[in-house]
């Protein structure tokens, strides 16, 4: 619940950064244009997203009797979640990650890499699995999906003003009497408008990925067996005991990063800010902690 509203509170803040914006460029008609533009843009993207993701990553489709067990194991938490079964697919990158991606819970996919495949056993695994599994159940995609299309509109927004800008300020020069617009506070729209776009839409991630550790949890009733995952996938020498296949093969790529259960490209410095993962060690003390309390 705390994350919810979490969620809830960040996506009030977007829109109020979003509609202050468009009214100070060309009123009603401004914001309802970078809306419809940025809904547009994103529509397509969420709706062929997982067709994008899964050809970027040459995943290939699994079914039951698998040799790595994972078809079952997403089965039957499905079955215990009340959510159909997605298709299941494994790709050929060595990087140790997974990820879940599909518009809803009736049209989601569920991928998992070579490489995770052999640095988790299978207790491991299912508390991974589960995590992805309730990244479906919480329509992550959907939430996340909102987000960028607002996120995008202050972004397209803030670069039209960049252009608007110099009349603005000439206008304001010539008649400063009439409440011309304010040249500082034109500067610091257009300069900070899409960089606290981007920290909210990196913490509604975060936010998203500690209901997904939580509610995976809960699902594989198992919380260490997910941090004892998060732990080894993040783990440089549990890295490079993978070897040259890990260095050589094409990796988990940047643009998609936000959809995987651990982001390694992620700080803890002041970058972990516009990280769409939080910190692997908070997540593992969390989940320690709820596993200490069942």
């Amino acid at each position: 619940m705390k994350n919810q509203m979490k969620t809830m509170v960040l996506l009030v803040t977007l829109s109020a950064i979003f509609l202050s914006l468009g009214y100070m460029l060309g009123g009603r008609s401004g914001m309802e244009y970078a809306l419809i533009m940025s809904f547009v843009m994103n529509f397509g993207a969420y709706w062929f997203s997982d067709k994008m993701v899964l050809a970027m990553h040459q995943a290939r489709p699994i079914g039951p009797g698998h040799e790595s067990g994972v078809y079952e194991i997403i089965q039957e938490l499905c079955q215990k979640s009340g959510l159909p079964m997605p298709k299941v697919y494994v790709t050929p990158q060595m990087a140790p990650n997974a990820f879940a991606t599909g518009r809803d819970p009736n049209h989601a996919a569920v991928a998992v890499t070579q490489g995770i495949l052999q640095v988790l056993d299978a207790r491991e695994l299912r508390g991974v699995l589960a995590h992805e599994i309730s990244h479906v159940r919480n329509r992550d995609i959907l939430v996340s999906t909102i987000v960028a299309c607002i996120a995008t509109a202050i972004m397209y927004l803030s670069h039209m003003m960049r252009w608007f800008g110099g009349y603005a300020l000439r206008s304001s020069r010539d008649d400063d009497d009439r409440g011309g617009v304010n040249p500082l506070a034109l500067i610091l729209t257009i300069v900070l408008a899409p960089l606290v776009a981007t920290l909210i839409q990196a913490a509604v991630s975060r936010t998203r990925e500690y209901m997904a550790d939580e509610s995976g949890a809960h699902v594989c009733d198992d919380p260490e067996a997910l941090a004892s995952a998060l732990a080894k996938i993040s783990d440089p020498s549990v890295l490079r005991q993978l070897g040259q296949r890990y260095e050589l093969s094409p990796q988990l790529l940047p643009a998609v990063s936000h959809l995987y259960i651990v982001n390694h490209l992620s700080g803890d410095t002041l970058f972990s800010l516009f990280s769409t993962h939080p910190p692997v060690k908070q997540r593992i003390e969390r989940l320690m902690a709820m596993g200490h309390s069942h």
